[in-house]
């Protein structure tokens, strides 16, 4: 079974000044010369950790990491304005161009596989591949099932600690009620509900419980980024119009793609990977079946690293 390749540190920082008042960052690592890959990280507003350079041979791939408006390293934390999926679409472009790339290669996971999509979706012409891992197609019903009437049925413990934040009578809309606490005046109230919001997310990512998961969805800064932004683009159906994504497949009929997926994905259930695998024609589709939707679980890390070296050897 594969692991990560060993820990690296970039070659390259960027700080790119986009609209104001936001700036985003970005870094390069593995080899200048190699092979161009963009990694595309979750949330929205989960922001890049220093193991998301591990999934590529740093001899074969040049590797582009970025935070998306308002996450990680990017400024400022967590704002919303100017923050939409086409802006972020239009963010990539940026990044393409000023690190001079005619064509890479895409890898996303989670939210990172919608946005890949859509930007391949938009740009065609510059994907030459993607590897994506715990489809999310951004409908209504992928919606409602992680965040109103699918997996509490699974985790009605950690149900019951995700909804305590909010009042009963407000409970049959839990996004729209988490938005309003997250965006309220009183900090200790908004620091609040971003912790249980990432808990409840980092409890049910993994298969087996996994302490170094959830800690990393807790920590105080991620959790508030992601809180924020992932309510801000939940609340506004992410910014697309349903269904989209299966919707507008045949424009990634010429790029080659392999799907990683873990059987008991509690986030984005199986049937996203299945449609879009049917949908999409030129792909693969790995089902991992002792796994959930982290990235970092032993399942999902060979099939990704696997995929990664098949697609440097499509490129050579």
């Amino acid at each position: 079974m594969k692991t990560l390749y060993p820990p690296i540190k970039p070659f390259a920082q960027h700080r790119l000044e986009l609209d104001a008042p936001h700036i985003i960052y970005v870094e390069e690592c593995g080899d200048p010369n190699g092979l161009p890959v963009l990694f595309i990280h979750g949330g929205p507003g989960a922001g890049c950790s220093v193991d998301d350079r591990r999934y590529f041979d740093p001899e074969r791939y040049r590797i582009i990491l970025f935070d998306q408006r308002g996450c990680g390293r990017s400024e400022p934390h967590g704002e919303l304005n100017n923050n939409t999926t086409q802006i972020l679409i239009s963010d990539i472009e940026k990044i393409r161009m000023h690190l001079g790339i005619e064509r890479w290669m895409l890898f996303g996971g989670s939210w990172g596989s919608s946005l890949a999509l859509l930007y391949a979706q938009a740009h065609a012409e510059r994907v030459t591949g993607m590897v994506l891992r715990g489809i999310f197609l951004c409908r209504e019903e992928d919606l409602r099932w992680f965040y109103q009437e699918g997996a509490r049925y699974v985790f009605p413990d950690y149900w019951e600690e995700f909804i305590l934040p909010i009042p009963e009578k407000d409970r049959s809309e839990i996004i729209k009620a988490y938005h309003a606490l997250l965006n309220c005046e009183d900090e200790l109230a908004r620091m609040g509900a971003a912790k249980h919001w990432a808990q409840w997310e980092g409890q049910c990512a993994t298969l087996n419980p996994c302490k170094t998961v959830f800690n990393r969805f807790t920590e105080p800064h991620t959790a508030i980024s992601l809180a924020r932004i992932e309510t801000h683009y939940f609340m506004n159906q992410c910014f697309i119009e349903p269904n989209a994504i299966l919707r507008d497949a045949a424009k990634l009929e010429n790029i080659p793609g392999i799907i990683v997926h873990g059987r008991y994905d509690m986030i984005c259930p199986l049937d996203n990977a299945v449609q879009l695998h049917k949908a999409w024609q030129r792909t693969e589709l790995h089902v991992i079946r002792d796994a959930g939707h982290a990235a970092s679980e032993p399942g999902i890390v060979d099939a990704l690293v696997n995929a990664t070296n098949i697609m440097a050897r499509y490129h050579e």
